[in-house]
C-alpha cells in the first residue's frame, strides 16, 4: 500500500529571526519599491539588545522578474559566492545584504559584444512549476545570512504578484511573522488584495497590515501644496482594511523621485531630509515620514524592539 505522506512542518529559515512578507495581488503597484525602502527604514532601527542597529537583508523571490538586483544597483553583478558548505553569500550593497534569482540566471547575451559586461536583464525565466518551487526552496533554505558569527534581525521576503506557487510554497514552508500588503487606490487593485489577503490567511500567515501607494499627490512647487488624488480617493482601500479587520500601516504618496531614486539603485529612504525637501517637495518629506511610521509600526508588530 502507498504510504500516506505527513502533513508538512513549517521552518524556520537559517540564521534569521523574523520573516516578513512584502506583497500585493497586483503587479505594477510598487511593491519591490516600498519592500527595499521598508527593509532601510527598518534597518535604521536600533536593537535593545546589542545596542547596534538591526540586522535586515531583503530576499527577493519574484522568480520571473526579479527587480532588487536595479533596485539595490547591483544589477550585472555577476554570480554570488558560495561557502565552503556550498551555501549562497549574498550580496550587499548600502550596507544591507540581499538575494535574487536575478543574480544567478545566466547571460543571453552573446560573450563576444564587448558592450555587454555579462549582461542578464533581458534573460527569460522560462519554468514550469516544479522549477519554480525547487528555485523558491534554495532562495530559501540555502542562502547564508550569517555574517560575523550574527544572523539577521529580520528579513524582508519581496514576493511576487498574485496567489500563485510561490506565495503558496512560502506560506506552506516557512514560519513568516508578518505580512505586508501593497496596494494602489483603483478597485482593480483592491479586489486582488482582498484575494491576496484571504490566501495568505489560508496558510496562516499573520497580516501585519496595508500599504496605500501612489494615494496622492502634492505639488512640489506650490505655496500650499493640497493633496490630488490621482488614481481616486483612498476611501475604497479604507473601507477594505475596516471590512478585513486589517490596519493600515499608512499612506504614501505619488513621488518623483522615488521612482528615479529606484531606477537609479538608491533608496529613497536614504536621502537627506534637504535633499528630499529640494527635490520633491512637501510630497517627498511627507512620503519619508510616512514609511518612517510604517517601520515603526512594524518594528512593534514584530516585537523586534
Amino acid at each position: 500500500m502507498p504510504r500516506k505522506a505527513g502533513p508538512i512542518v513549517k521552518r524556520s529559515i537559517p540564521n534569521v529571526k523574523k520573516v516578513l512578507a512584502v506583497a500585493s495581488g497586483k503587479g505594477g503597484v510598487g511593491k519591490s519599491t516600498l519592500a527595499l525602502n521598508l527593509a532601510f527604514a527598518l534597518a535604521l532601527h536600533s536593537n535593545p539588545t546589542t545596542n547596534t542597529r538591526l540586522r535586515v537583508g531583503i530576499l527577493d523571490l519574484d522568480i520571473f522578474g526579479p527587480s532588487i538586483p536595479t533596485l539595490m544597483g547591483l544589477q550585472n553583478s555577476g554570480e554570488p559566492e558560495l561557502t565552503a558548505g556550498g551555501a549562497i553569500l549574498p550580496l550587499t550593497n548600502h550596507g544591507l545584504p540581499c538575494m535574487s534569482m536575478g543574480f544567478l540566471i545566466p547571460s543571453t547575451t552573446p560573450a563576444s559584444d564587448p558592450s555587454s559586461h555579462g549582461d542578464n536583464t533581458d534573460t527569460p525565466i522560462v519554468w514550469r512549476g516544479l522549477m519554480v518551487q525547487k528555485a523558491v526552496q534554495q532562495l530559501l533554505f540555502d542562502v547564508d545570512w550569517s555574517k560575523d558569527g550574527h544572523g539577521l534581525d529580520v528579513l524582508v521576503i519581496d514576493m511576487p504578484p498574485g496567489t500563485g506557487d510561490v506565495p503558496l510554497t512560502l506560506g506552506q514552508l516557512v514560519n513568516v511573522d508578518g505580512a505586508v500588503i501593497i496596494s494602489t487606490p483603483q478597485d482593480v487593485a483592491l479586489s486582488d488584495v482582498r484575494k491576496g489577503i484571504a490566501m495568505l490567511k489560508k496558510v496562516s500567515v499573520p497580516i501585519t497590515g496595508l500599504i496605500l501607494n501612489q494615494s496622492y499627490y502634492l505639488c512640489p512647487t506650490c505655496a500650499t501644496p493640497t493633496p490630488r488624488y490621482i488614481f481616486g480617493p483612498p476611501d475604497g482601500f479604507r473601507q477594505v482594511a475596516q471590512r478585513l479587520a486589517v490596519p493600515i500601516l499608512g499612506e504614501l504618496p505619488l513621488v518623483q523621485g522615488v521612482s528615479s531614486s529606484a531606477d537609479a539603485g538608491r533608496p529613497y529612504v536614504l536621502g537627506s531630509q534637504k535633499t528630499v525637501e529640494e527635490t520633491d517637495g512637501a510630497g517627498g518629506l511627507a512620503w519619508k515620514e510616512s514609511m518612517g511610521r510604517v517601520a515603526d509600526l512594524v518594528v512593534s508588530s514584530l516585537k523586534l524592539q
